[in-house]
């Protein structure tokens, strides 16, 4: 396979300083309206960005769930990303739609959300979905598919009937933004880029070259 010959011509769309949002929520809810009307596959589907105690980084593929201030996702908080957060609580997200050639950068301040909130959520959930998150000690070591397999039929029969509680372990984050990049593909690799960085309430916003 010749990786060095694999590229695109991008050509779908344009990004223009008069035309984008002046807020960059508000400009994110207007792209991901249109990543979903143009059914991209799981445009929620967010490349997140921590940095551990060895200050390596690591990302993984997680499922945004709420936007508004901020940017909401869940998960076991003994993790892997759980526990990176809970040393460095600064972290990034991408978003990726190539359908439409576009890519959203943000970089912000992650803290947990509260166990109200948390509950709310998990009871949405899929009962299938609330024994799994008891089920998995996420990012530790299991002997075998067996054992996840076993553990969940047992706690599948010890929840018969009842409603299954929110583990303690297991919750929401909110990333609060101070960063916004937005990308367009263009012809020639003359992307569009724009910025919106936080300068105390207010953002500011400019180009940036390709």
């Amino acid at each position: 396979m010749n990786l060095a010959a694999l590229r695109e011509n991008y050509q779908k769309g344009e990004l223009l300083e008069t035309t984008v949002h002046q807020d960059p929520i508000e400009q994110f809810k207007i792209w991901f309206q249109e990543a979903s009307n143009a059914k991209v596959p799981e445009p929620n589907a967010m490349f997140l960005s921590t940095v551990g105690h060895n200050n390596k980084p690591a990302g993984r593929i997680v499922l945004l769930k709420h936007v508004d201030e901020a940017f909401s996702f869940f998960t076991n908080y003994h993790s892997r990303k759980g526990a990176e957060l809970a040393h460095h609580a600064q972290a990034s997200i991408t978003f990726f739609w190539g359908e439409l050639e576009r890519q959203v950068r943000i970089e912000g301040h992650v803290h947990k959300m509260s166990e109200v909130l948390s509950s709310e959520y998990f009871h949405q959930r899929p009962r299938e979905s609330q024994l799994g998150a008891w089920v998995s000690d996420q990012s530790s070591r299991v002997e075998s598919r067996e054992y996840l397999e076993q553990r969940y039929a047992e706690l599948a029969k010890e929840f018969e009937g009842k409603e299954i509680p929110k583990p303690a372990h297991w919750g929401g984050y909110e990333l609060i933004p101070d960063y916004f990049e937005f990308w367009q593909g263009r012809p020639s690799r003359l992307h569009d880029r724009i910025v919106y960085e936080k300068n105390g309430q207010a953002w500011g916003r400019y180009r940036i070259a390709p």
